[in-house]
């Protein structure tokens, strides 16, 4: 298993980052993650810092040097993050739990295993396309599901139907594995990078640019599109390098 990996976070036009991002591997497994909390809630920042604590340091009780399971690790994972919001509200007395929204790939078995709930999004970059893109938890995203006229005016479109921390329990979509090849581009990102990009630019840069590079470029033109009140922006880029079994010559 070989990739390259690099993480960047901005604050943009907001007061404060309630973002967060990370990585972490073992030699058979690779996690990673964006992390978005929610800024109509409390203590955002606090909703998405926790997700991120309990993830990463679930994968290394279960990554020895795999995991058993990626997607039943994913599931659990993802319910243990919620747990832990709801007890962190409750130990501090609040009325309403911090939440977040969250995103993780597991790469392992030279195959990628892919969680989210809410907004954050992973893109999966073969050949210049998008071979995959998680589909956020939104009104919006459900009325185009459902058929509706997506200029159909409707309150609140982009609001979030599921997140960690919600009173409900929180829709979890789980990714059907994915193979990998090499040259295949990964990106995990918060909604304040891709609702200021045209998808054509963000596979334009992860197919043309190393993972660095890429990320810098997208981070800087998310920024200057949002203006000076846009949204954190926080991302993932990872480049898979080399396979673990090639097929046959």
């Amino acid at each position: 298993m070989q990739f390259s990996v690099f993480q960047i976070t901005r604050i943009g036009g907001r007061r404060k980052n309630e973002d967060r991002m990370g990585y972490t591997y073992t030699r058979g497994a690779a996690i990673f993650l964006v992390a978005d909390g929610l800024g109509g809630h409390p203590h955002g920042e606090v909703a998405a810092q926790i997700a991120m604590q309990a993830v990463m340091s679930f994968f290394h009780q279960k990554a020895n040097p795999k995991l058993p399971s990626a997607l039943e690790f994913l599931h659990a994972a993802f319910t243990l993050a919620h747990e832990q919001l709801w007890s962190y509200a409750l130990d501090h007395g609040m009325e309403q739990t911090p939440s977040t929204t969250l995103v993780v790939t597991v790469l392992q078995d030279d195959r990628c295993y892919t969680a989210h709930c809410g907004d954050s999004r992973l893109y999966l970059v073969r050949n210049r396309a998008v071979l995959f893109r998680t589909v956020d938890h939104s009104v919006l995203m459900r009325q185009l599901a459902s058929g509706i006229d997506p200029s159909r005016p409707i309150a609140n479109r982009h609001a979030l139907f599921s997140c960690l921390g919600a009173p409900k329990e929180p829709l979890l979509d789980l990714a059907e594995p994915i193979e990998l090849l090499e040259g295949d581009r990964l990106l995990l990102c918060s909604d304040g990078l891709w609702g200021s990009l045209e998808e054509q630019d963000i596979v334009g840069h992860l197919a043309d640019q190393g993972v660095s590079e890429s990320a810098f470029a997208l981070t800087e033109l998310a920024l200057r599109q949002g203006g000076p009140h846009g949204d954190n922006v926080t991302l993932v880029t990872v480049a898979w390098e080399r396979v673990d079994n090639p097929p046959p010559a």
